[in-house]
């Protein structure tokens, strides 16, 4: 599938996929334009909006010169919608990177706030959100920062919606997404990280999306992301509470693992292909592994397909029903041994122990997927051998929102 098509794809799904707040409806009281060109305007005229206030910006660059923290909040009745104004192409920056280019809530909370369709660079972090719940970053364009793009690591977050947005060439650590904080000292809850285009995070770290541990009840949803420095989703533990789900994200081309899951998660109708050193790789980090289900994914890689660390002994690990293809090193490496682990359903090519698997035939079997990445259709061919899924595992849709009506392995049912 060319980017091009999938993003079409992507979008026609949205709606059906339900990630937008259940007050995305929501009309404003009141619509306000603004046209002043100085930055300064800009900050006052966010600053003055009250809830149920919609701010229409004008097209045109508007740099902030200043730490600019926005605290404007609005209701579940009246949220605050903050959006460029109809076909115009609104850029917000700063002259240096000393500031991040703009701040939510770091002074006090901020809830039903929407940022839409704004475009966002420079700066050192470019949205770096604080105290905020019910905050919607829709369909904004994030890109060429002096730090990460996109960062929620300061303050304790819930119910944020991260939808739609275009980031890249984030610089320093250089992640796309930076959501929560090392060992859990502040986490990101109940949010949904949906539909976005992620690329080119290529700085000291450059995780294309990372969910720090503690960071629970979240979904990972149906992104876009390619060529990072580390992996393409990185996602730790949840200390416990109820598990993150990471579905239906088309994953490729990282001088890492292309994904990695240390555990308390469902990983599911995923597409990954070309990492360094992993298609899929989990290990102990921050916390121990376990409570980790990888079911129905499709992965392509030079290098080892799937890779697990820290499995043996661990309580409700299992890896079912994908299809693991390696060219040429493992399907399968548990390096530390996988006592207990329930392994079936799956379809491998490639070396090393291959416990509940049958063989694939080789990449005839995924005629328009290459493993570096240049072509990511995961659609089987018609008599690729995928039929050998467990029904124990069976997700009711794949990878394209589509029913399974047959037990094949992999993330596109065909």
């Amino acid at each position: 599938m060319r980017p091009l098509l999938l993003t079409l794809a992507l979008a026609v799904s949205a709606a059906a996929a339900g990630y937008d707040p259940s007050w995305a409806t929501t009309k404003p009281k009141r619509t306000i334009q603004h046209s002043d060109p100085n930055g300064d305007a800009l900050v006052k005229a966010i600053a003055a909006l009250q809830p149920g206030d919609h701010l229409e910006i004008a097209a045109g660059t508007y740099s902030i010169n200043r730490m600019w923290d926005v605290q404007t909040t609005g209701t579940a009745s009246a949220p605050v919608w903050i959006t460029a104004a109809k076909n115009a192409q609104v850029i917000i920056t700063r002259p240096d990177d000393q500031q991040n280019v703009i701040n939510i809530g770091q002074a006090k909370p901020v809830q039903f706030l929407c940022l839409r369709g704004i475009e966002f660079t420079g700066g050192s972090h470019g949205i770096r959100i604080g105290q905020a719940s019910n905050f919607w970053l829709d369909q904004c364009h994030i890109h060429h920062t002096g730090e990460v793009c996109v960062s929620a690591n300061s303050a304790n977050t819930s119910h944020l919606f991260l939808t739609r947005n275009h980031i890249h060439h984030g610089a320093g650590h250089a992640e796309g997404f930076y959501l929560g904080a090392n060992n859990g000292d502040h986490i990101m809850s109940e949010s949904i990280i949906a539909l976005n285009h992620v690329h080119d995070c290529r700085g000291e770290q450059g995780d294309g999306i990372e969910v720090k541990q503690g960071s629970w009840g979240n979904l990972i949803a149906e992104n876009h992301v390619h060529d990072t420095n580390y992996p393409c989703i990185t996602v730790y533990g949840t200390n416990g509470k109820p598990v993150n789900i990471i579905e239906r994200n088309l994953c490729y081309n990282s001088a890492d693992h292309v994904m990695q899951i240390q555990g308390d998660a469902l990983v599911r109708n995923n597409v990954l292909i070309n990492g360094a050193h992993a298609g899929f790789a989990s290990t102990d980090h921050q916390g121990k592994s376990a409570n980790l289900k990888v079911v129905h994914n499709t992965i392509v890689n030079r290098t080892h397909a799937f890779r697990a660390n820290s499995w043996n002994d661990r309580k409700g690990m299992v890896l079912a029903n994908n299809v693991l293809y390696s060219t040429e090193e493992n399907a399968i490496l548990f390096t530390n041994g996988s006592s207990g682990v329930t392994v079936t359903g799956n379809v491998v090519l490639g070396n090393g122990p291959r416990p509940g698997t049958s063989f694939g035939r080789g990449l005839t079997d995924l005629p328009n997927l290459s493993p570096d990445g240049s072509k990511h259709d995961a659609t089987p061919a018609p008599d690729a051998p995928f039929n050998s899924a467990d029904p124990r595992f069976l997700e009711k849709s794949d990878f394209l929102g589509k029913p399974r009506s047959r037990p094949i392995s992999g993330a596109i049912a065909r």
